[in-house]
């Protein structure tokens, strides 16, 4: 956005459960790194942390978002599952839309900001 200004979008489901910019990060950094771990690292999160939002969203949907495999000889890894990348493409999408949406009133509050607001 413009000026420094952004949206957000988050999905409130009825049982309280959320879906936001911050998972929707952890499922592009899994999705880099191979690694749950490493991806809440990335976000400076503990491991716990960044697994009990990978299980939260895994008991989001019918479907899951991330399958993991625990250590061993070759180690453990996560990977985004087809169902989480149509998930995130459709997020993206989703945050596009409403970008998009709000530009001219994002551009018509800037152009009314204080000289100093971004400070």
């Amino acid at each position: 956005m413009r000026g420094g200004l952004k949206t957000h979008v988050r999905i409130d489901f009825p049982d309280r459960q959320r879906l936001g910019p911050g998972k929707m990060q952890l499922l592009e950094l899994i999705r880099l790194t191979g690694s749950i771990s490493a991806a809440g690292r990335a976000m400076d999160m503990s491991y716990r942390r960044a697994w009990l939002l990978v299980s939260a969203m895994n008991a989001m949907f019918a479907a899951p978002v991330v399958d993991s495999q625990r250590g061993g000889r070759q180690g453990g890894g996560a990977a985004v599952t087809p169902f989480g990348e149509e998930l995130l493409q459709r997020y993206r999408a989703m945050q596009e839309k409403v970008d998009q949406a709000l530009a001219g009133d994002f551009e018509w509050i800037n152009a009314n900001r204080a000289p100093d607001a971004d400070d």
